[in-house]
C-alpha cells in the first residue's frame, strides 16, 4: 500500500518569543482585491526599516546576549582572564551603545534571509529596495566597506558601499513578512564549514567526540565567547549550511525537540547540554584561558539522503550583531536591542580602565621590548604603550611581492610591533574608528620569511596561530602577542593617542597605518623558545579523549 501524501512543514516554528517595537505606522496599506486581503507595502518602506535594522545591530546586541556576557563575571567557576574579557566586552557594548563607534571594527557582509507571505504586495525589486538601506546606513555612519569586487580573477576593488549584500526571499503563506538582517563579520563566516560523512557517525560513541573536536578546532580566532551551531543532516549540504547559520542566531530556538517520520527538524537539547559541558571543559575560555569558551549549543537535526551525512557547522562570535523584523497590516516592526548594556556592569568594576599588566614601553627600540618579553612565560598579560604598526592581508600581499622581487622590507616593518588590524572610518572628532584585531591566522604564510628578513618579530593580533608560526619565532626568536577580540569600539576610544597612514592609502581599511596606544592590554601568547599558549589546552584535550595515547 502507498504512503499517503501528508504536507508536513520542514521548520515547524513555535510562536515568535522576539519582542518588537512598533518602527513606523506609515508605507503599509490594506486593500481587499477580488475578495482577498492585500498587504501593500511602499519600496521606501523596505528601505527604511533596512536602513534603521543594520545600523541598530551596528551598535547594540541583543539583551539575552548581553545578560550572558555579565554572567561570567559572577561565575566562581570563572578563570580571571573569562571575567577580565567579558567586563571589557561589556565596556565595548556601553561605547557601542552610543551611537559613533560600532560594536566591531568588521562591520560584515549584510545579510538578509526573509520569509514573504502571499498577501504581502509591494511592486518592486525588494533586494533593490533593501539594498538602498543598507547603503544608506553604511554612508551615513562610520562603518567599515569590507566588499571586494573581482574585475578579473586576481584582480578586485573595493566596493566602497559595503555592497553586494547577500538577500534571500522566500514566499510563504500568511499576512507577514519576515525579516532577519545579520551583521556577519569576516571572522565568523570564516569558520562556517562543511562535513560529508556517512551514516556510520550516526552513533554517540563516534558522534559526540567528532562533534566536540571540530568544535575545539574553531580555537579563538572568531572572537569567544560563542554561540555555536551544529546541524546534522540534510536535504543537501547546501541546507545544512543555511541552518546551520541561522541556528547560530538563535532563528530556530523555537523548533520541537523530538522528531517524527514525516522528517521534521527538531533540536537535540541532550546533545545541545553535552556539548555545552565539554566546551567548557577545553580549558580555551573566552580567548585566554578558562571556562567561557562559547556561551551555548545548539544541535538540529535534519532528514537525510540515505546516501549521505552532512555535518555543518556555524557560529556567531562575541559581536552577535541580529536584529530581526516583520512587516504587517499595522506597519513595520523591528526588535528590541539592549541600549543600556552599561547597566549590567558592577558599580565595583567601574573607576580607572587601564589595563593590569606587565606595562612595555614601545618607546624604545623592538631589540630592547624583545629582551623584556623574553623574561616573562606564555599566557603573561601585558600593557603595552607607544607605537606600532597596523597592517593586514592585502598590504602582507604587496610586501611579500616586494620582498620576492629582491626589495628589502620597509624599515617600519623591522622597527615596530605589527598588529594585525583593519579599523572602521574614524567618526568626526574621533582618533580612530573602531579598531579590533583581525584573525592572525591568514597571516602566517608570510611570517617565516618576514622574520628572516628582519621583519613581524613581534605580532600582535587575535586568535591562535598555526605551528608554522611557532617554529618561525623559536627560530628567528620572535613573538606572537594576543589582543582581545570583540572589543573594538572601546580599543578606539581607550586605548588609541593617535593614527596616521603610512601607506597604500588607496587600500582604504587594508592600508598601513602608525598608531600609538596607551596602556592597551595584549596577552604573550607565543614567545621566542617555541612555547605556545594554546597548545597546552590541545595536550589536555587530546589526553581526555586518547587516555591510552602518550604525547611525545
Amino acid at each position: 500500500m502507498a504512503t499517503p501524501f501528508i504536507w508536513q512543514e520542514p521548520f515547524p516554528h513555535e510562536r515568535d518569543l522576539t519582542e518588537y517595537y512598533l518602527f513606523s505606522d506609515q508605507h503599509v496599506s490594506v486593500n481587499e482585491v477580488d475578495n482577498k486581503t492585500l498587504i501593500s507595502v511602499d519600496p521606501q518602506g523596505l528601505t527604511l526599516l533596512a536602513k534603521q535594522a543594520f545600523y541598530e545591530s551596528s551598535f547594540f546586541l541583543r539583551t539575552a546576549h548581553i545578560e550572558q556576557v555579565a554572567s561570567i563575571l559572577h561565575d566562581p567557576e570563572a578563570s580571571e582572564n573569562d571575567r577580565y574579557v567579558a567586563l571589557q566586552l561589556l565596556r565595548n557594548a556601553e561605547v557601542s551603545a552610543r551611537g559613533i563607534l560600532p560594536n566591531c571594527q568588521d562591520t560584515g557582509t549584510a545579510t538578509i534571509v526573509a520569509e514573504k507571505g502571499e498577501s504581502i504586495w509591494t511592486g518592486c525589486n525588494d533586494a533593490e529596495a533593501l539594498s538602498q538601506g543598507i547603503y544608506e546606513t553604511f554612508q551615513e555612519h562610520s562603518l567599515r566597506y569590507s566588499q571586494n569586487a573581482p574585475l578579473d580573477m586576481y584582480t578586485e576593488v573595493n566596493t566602497g558601499t559595503n555592497l553586494p549584500a547577500q538577500i534571500d526571499i522566500s514566499a510563504t503563506p500568511g499576512e507577514e513578512y519576515k525579516l532577519l538582517f545579520i551583521n556577519k563579520g569576516g571572522g565568523s563566516a570564516n569558520k562556517a564549514a562543511l562535513f560529508q560523512e556517512s551514516r556510520s557517525i550516526l552513533a554517540p560513541e563516534k558522534l559526540i567526540p567528532f562533534l566536540i573536536a571540530k568544535m575545539q578546532a574553531l580555537g579563538t580566532a572568531a572572537c569567544p565567547p560563542y554561540h555555536i551551531a551544529f546541524v546534522i543532516g540534510g536535504t543537501s549540504a547546501e541546507q545544512a549550511l543555511k541552518v546551520a547559520k541561522l541556528a547560530s542566531t538563535k532563528y530556530y530556538d523555537t523548533l520541537p525537540t523530538s522528531g517524527n517520520e514525516l522528517g521534521r527538524a527538531f533540536r537535540d537539547l541532550h546533545l545541545e547540554s553535552t556539548l555545552l559541558n565539554a566546551s567548557r571543559e577545553l580549558g580555551i575560555g573566552a580567548q585566554f584561558g578558562g571556562k567561557y569558551f562559547a556561551h551555548d549549543i545548539r544541535v538540529i537535526r535534519l532528514p537525510r539522503h540515505g546516501g549521505s551525512c552532512p555535518i555543518a557547522l556555524a557560529l556567531s562570535c562575541s559581536a552577535d550583531r541580529n536584529i530581526k523584523a516583520k512587516i504587517n497590516r499595522h506597519g513595520l516592526w523591528l526588535e528590541k536591542l539592549e541600549h543600556d548594556p552599561g547597566r549590567f556592569i558592577p558599580e565595583k568594576l567601574r573607576g580607572p580602565h587601564h589595563a593590569t599588566g606587565v606595562k612595555i614601553d614601545l618607546n624604545r627600540p623592538l631589540s630592547e621590548v624583545m629582551s623584556e618579553l623574553s623574561h616573562y612565560p606564555v599566557g603573561t598579560r601585558l600593557s603595552l604603550s607607544g607605537p606600532l604598526v597596523v597592517a593586514r592581508d592585502i598590504a602582507h600581499a604587496r610586501l611579500k611581492a616586494r620582498l620576492d622581487a629582491g626589495v628589502a622590507l620597509p624599515d617600519y616593518m623591522q622597527n615596530y610591533i605589527v598588529y594585525y588590524a583593519g579599523p572602521a572610518k574614524t567618526p568626526e572628532g574621533s582618533i580612530s574608528g573602531s579598531m579590533g584585531p583581525t584573525t592572525g591566522g591568514r597571516m602566517d604564510g608570510y611570517v617565516d620569511a618576514f622574520q628572516a628578513a628582519g621583519g613581524s618579530l613581534v605580532m600582535l593580533s587575535k586568535g591562535n596561530r598555526s605551528q608554522q608560526v611557532t617554529d618561525a619565532c623559536a627560530r628567528h626568536g620572535g613573538f606572537n602577542l594576543g589582543s582581545i577580540g570583540g572589543a573594538a569600539a572601546l580599543l578606539a576610544q581607550d586605548y588609541v593617542s593617535s593614527l596616521r597612514c603610512l601607506e597604500y592609502a588607496e587600500l582604504g581599511m587594508e592600508a598601513v597605518w602608525m598608531m600609538e596606544v596607551k596602556d592597551m592590554p595584549a596577552f604573550i601568547l607565543v614567545d621566542n623558545k617555541g612555547n605556545n599558549f594554546y597548545r597546552q589546552f590541545e595536550q589536555r584535550h587530546c589526553c581526555d579523549l586518547c587516555p591510552s595515547q602518550s604525547l611525545k
